[in-house]
């Protein structure tokens, strides 16, 4: 017999409730269990229901980014073994780079939930991807950890928008 992967959606579009829901449970191996809209709402069924994936949306209260709240103490509660996916309309940077700071495994933009089955799938079966949605984000941040601090400082400069000249008169006068 197949498990069954419980999935809780976190999501405040009724649209996107209901529309995911009904694709995600065309699927044999999937179920949602539950729709929160709410940060709230989400923290309080995980304490008596046992969650496998939770799709969060980052946005559930008129642009509060809650979903990154509610996705830190999920992964903070030790006692919670959920993992979670960030899905979001948002493709900022640094959204992206707060929503794997806070505990997320993986980070798709509602334009791409066709990949969304395979982003569960993953995450219950451990396998580690992540979407190309955010790939070039965390790419990036590895990159420039690697950085010496007077490379990161020429690299800060430039995306300040400084050009060659000013970063030399800078670099120069110190």
């Amino acid at each position: 017999m197949q498990k069954i992967i419980k999935v809780m959606l976190v999501e405040d579009d009724t649209f996107w409730q209901q529309q995911l829901s009904s694709d995600l449970n065309k699927e044999e191996d999937i179920e949602v269990t539950k729709t929160a809209s709410t940060k709230l709402e989400a923290l309080e069924h995980l304490q008596t229901n046992e969650i496998d994936v939770i799709l969060m949306d980052i946005n559930l209260t008129e642009n509060q980014l809650d979903g990154l709240e509610a996705t830190r103490e999920i992964s903070r509660n030790k006692q919670l073994k959920s993992k979670v996916i960030m899905l979001t309309s948002l493709s900022e940077h640094e959204v992206i780079l707060k929503s794997f700071q806070n505990g997320a495994i993986n980070y798709i933009t509602k334009s791409n939930f066709h990949d969304i089955v395979k982003a569960i799938r993953d995450a219950y079966y451990e396998k580690a991807s992540i979407h190309s949605d955010a790939a070039s984000v965390m790419r990036n941040e590895v990159q420039l950890m690697l950085l010496t601090p007077s490379e990161r400082e020429i690299y800060d400069m430039r995306e300040k928008g400084y050009n060659k000249t000013q970063r030399r008169r800078c670099c120069i006068n110190r």
